[in-house]
């Protein structure tokens, strides 16, 4: 029998496996969001989640260089050390992917002649979709902090 945060590390893994993140990144990430206590070290990390020491360093590497999660100093904890990043998820949706996407679209359009050309709509449509994702997430993020705190709390 596993624990309840055990499964649920188990669960959203599969989920953020079919939005293109690897299992066991989807593990650790699901795992931060849950355990107790909330910093856990990278061996503590693998033996909660059957992960190889390799996974965990490549996993925990990755979403610290996605800000989702860091690397914390704990007195009397050897090795390195993790936990969820304060709104960690909510600035992910910020990242220049938006904007990088945006920007792409543009180049499409660029590509095909110009914003009239025949072939721009898809483009056009995808690129006028994430300007509008540009601009809008940064104040859904600041009336999220109005309404429920910089720490999210509510």
């Amino acid at each position: 029998m596993i624990s309840p945060e055990r499964q649920y590390a188990e669960d959203a893994a599969l989920i953020l496996e079919s939005m293109g993140l690897a299992r066991a990144h989807g593990k650790l990430l699901a795992w931060l969001l849950v355990c107790d206590p909330p910093q856990q070290s990278s061996a503590e990390l693998a033996e909660a989640l059957d992960l190889s020491a390799g996974s965990v360093s490549t996993g925990t590497r990755l979403l610290e260089n996605s800000r989702l999660i860091r690397r914390v100093a704990v007195p009397g904890q050897r090795g390195k050390v993790y936990e969820m990043s304060p709104d960690g998820l909510i600035l992910a949706s910020q990242d220049d992917r938006i904007r990088t996407f945006r920007q792409l679209m543009e180049q499409g359009i660029d590509v095909v002649g110009d914003e009239d050309a025949p072939r721009a709509d898809r483009l056009r449509r995808t690129r006028d979709f994430y300007a509008f994702m540009e601009r809008e997430i940064p104040a859904l993020i600041k009336r999220f902090h109005a309404e429920y705190g910089e720490g999210g709390n509510g």
